[in-house]
């Protein structure tokens, strides 16, 4: 689990394709430098979100630190399109102490978007984005939280018709994640959030049912407001 915050941008240094060591068979390793911020504190086996995605720490020293990225994972995100030198925003899973600055975020990336346009607003940047799975934009709210390539970020606009929402990058924002150097037809990886997914599920087994609860809300309330209306006769 994270939040959203990213803590620093690490550099990618090396990527090892088909390196079974580490992705398991078939993927591929980054490495990763630029990283001692988030490494002081290291044991094998962390998680770490790169670039939103939860990725497992398969060696580490001081400053760079290794994962494996499975092809599945390569299909799904961002990441496949990473080079050395590419910059990926960086944070550590959180602990008990870890401060909730931005919201609940997983790591699971729900689709890749792409920037189809960028504009300036005083000394911000507005980027609009447009996902290739279209079906996310039902969790996507103005004012809500989307995480995007791993920064909890809040939705300016929307536009459920023609398919996109935009979000702002203040002066600050800018300098602390990868975004802020993306230009138009760049990707990025998209969470929705969780809390959206948990609500859409809740409501939906209220007013549709599911197979052990023996039926809809909506149906047991038509059925025993008919039971009284019987009654009653």
């Amino acid at each position: 689990m994270f939040t959203g915050i990213v803590e620093t941008i690490g550099t990618v240094t090396r990527l090892d394709q088909h390196d079974t060591t580490a992705s398991g068979g078939g993927g591929t390793s980054l490495t990763i430098s630029n990283s001692a911020a988030i490494l002081e504190d290291a044991h094998l086996g962390d998680s770490i979100s790169i670039n939103g995605t939860c990725l497992t720490v398969t060696e580490f020293s001081k400053d760079e630190f290794k994962v494996g990225v499975s092809p599945e994972t390569l299909r799904l995100t961002n990441l496949g399109s990473l080079k050395e030198g590419s910059g990926v925003n960086l944070e550590r899973a959180v602990s008990a102490t870890t401060r909730m600055g931005g919201h609940f975020v997983q790591g699971h990336v729900d689709t890749i978007a792409s920037i189809v346009e960028t504009r300036p607003d005083g000394n911000a940047i507005t980027f609009r984005l447009q996902p290739r799975d279209r079906s996310v934009l039902r969790y996507i709210v103005k004012k809500g939280y989307v995480t995007l390539d791993g920064a909890s970020l809040t939705i300016t606009n929307v536009d459920d018709a023609e398919g996109w929402w935009e979000v702002m990058l203040i002066a600050y924002t800018q300098e602390k994640v990868v975004m802020a150097r993306k230009q138009q037809g760049d990707d990025v990886n998209v969470e929705v959030d969780m809390v959206g997914k948990y609500v859409e599920k809740s409501v939906t087994a209220y007013f549709e049912g599911s197979a052990w609860d023996g039926g809809s809300m909506m149906e047991k309330m038509v059925q025993r407001m008919v039971d009284e209306r019987l009654k009653g006769r």
